[in-house]
């Protein structure tokens, strides 16, 4: 795939024009307000007929669980176009909303892609039915609870939340932090360990469990102040002595005989979350370099245009090396899903390295060719810059990514 479809330029334009009308006059309120993106998101989703897709797919699916067929349509022919056709309608929105407003797109994608995700992936049939399709389709806001104020890049090592078993019920405890949509969840994949006597803490089975909001002992703390993503609401959530039954814990008891089931599910999470941010890093790189151009053909010092000075034409050339080199990626991304294929979790996680740093290279290029102005909060390129910062950080830093990529090529 060297460039985009016919088709798919249209869906492109089509998303391009409702973030420009429905997104762009409310970026103040959103970045700056009490506003979440939520009512936005949803109008999105009607507008495009994505409520009503996500929801067919779901019930489809479910339909063949019920008739036994689980997953075998997955080896039915393929047809090339078609998957390609979805692939990049997934990614085309994630792109148009980073161009103007990435926290959209992180906190939709926690909630439809992560936590929805997590429950497709691990949860049985019932658990399915229950949470799922509401999360699918935006009716319902979804977070995805790792991270712990003393774990950070060590997960599961650094993990203190536990799960204690009483009969066939389960009592929860711990806290997580950095929780993207954690203020306004109605359903949270909450991610612990299982208390086992004799069994060292680092080596404890971890478990996955659905919780409601307003369930007791369960508490949604305010949004926190952050550098950057303000569309995106981000809490802490805390957890005393909350009771569940099994029918909360995804995969049910059986998933209590899994080895390592909760890691690898978890591993399958952060590799998703990975292959996005070649999009959202190529949404920003595209409108950096976009206004950019504009300032420099239209700020003059020294008599000229800034855009005629050599080093000026440096930053700007840089720019589109990576929105060509991010470009290429998104389409590798396609053309993968077009054969059926995904990259492996070092790809995955090579792609998220180059696509962030990308990103902040980019974004802080276009506040320097900006000038002063480029440091104002009236020019877009100053919340792009602090925007973009975050893409070094969450699912894995960059620290993490490249142990993952080496320790990966290592093993080969």
């Amino acid at each position: 795939m060297i460039e985009w479809s016919d088709s798919q330029i249209m869906i492109r334009d089509a998303f391009r024009r409702f973030v420009e009308s429905e997104i762009v006059p409310n970026v103040e309120e959103l970045e700056h307000g009490n506003t979440p993106p939520y009512e936005i998101l949803r109008k999105m989703y009607n507008t495009f007929g994505m409520t009503e897709m996500a929801a067919a797919r779901f019930d489809s699916q479910i339909a063949r669980e019920k008739s036994g067929e689980g997953k075998a349509s997955r080896k039915e022919p393929r047809d090339p176009a078609a998957a390609a056709d979805q692939a990049a309608a997934q990614l085309i929105p994630i792109i148009e909303l980073c161009r103007y407003c990435p926290g959209m797109v992180t906190a939709m994608g926690v909630s439809v892609g992560l936590a929805a995700g997590a429950i497709l992936s691990k949860g049985t049939t019932e658990q399915k039915e229950r949470w799922a399709r509401e999360l699918l389709t935006l009716d319902k806001v979804g977070a995805w609870a790792i991270t712990e104020p003393g774990s950070g890049s060590d997960a599961f090592g650094g993990m203190r939340s536990s799960a204690r078993r009483e009969g066939d019920e389960f009592v929860l405890n711990g806290s997580k932090t950095f929780i993207t949509n954690g203020p306004h969840a109605d359903t949270t994949i909450f991610i612990c360990k299982l208390e086992e006597e004799g069994v060292d803490l680092r080596d404890r089975k971890i478990l996955n469990f659905v919780l409601d909001r307003g369930m007791p002992g369960f508490e949604q703390s305010p949004p926190l102040r952050k550098m950057g993503m303000h569309s995106s609401p981000t809490g802490e959530l805390f957890l005393k002595d909350v009771r569940v039954g099994a029918d909360r814990l995804l995969g049910g008891l059986d998933s209590l005989n899994r080895s390592g089931g909760g890691r690898e599910s978890a591993k399958d999470t952060f590799q998703t979350e990975r292959s996005g941010v070649a999009c959202m890093a190529l949404g920003i790189v595209e409108r950096c370099l976009e206004l950019s151009l504009a300032y420099s053909r239209e700020r003059v010092q020294f008599g000229r245009p800034i855009g005629e000075f050599q080093l000026i034409q440096d930053k700007i050339a840089r720019m589109e090396v990576a929105r060509m080199n991010l470009q290429n990626l998104v389409f590798r991304t396609v053309e993968l899903a077009a054969q059926g294929k995904s990259m492996s979790f070092a790809e995955a996680s090579a792609m998220k390295l180059y696509s962030a740093r990308a990103a902040v290279e980019v974004a802080m290029e276009a506040v320097q060719v900006h000038g002063g102005n480029g440091y104002m909060a009236e020019y877009a390129v100053e919340q792009l810059a602090r925007d973009s910062k975050v893409l070094q950080i969450y699912a894995g830093t960059d620290e993490i990514q490249i142990r993952a990529i080496a320790k990966d090529l290592l093993a080969s």
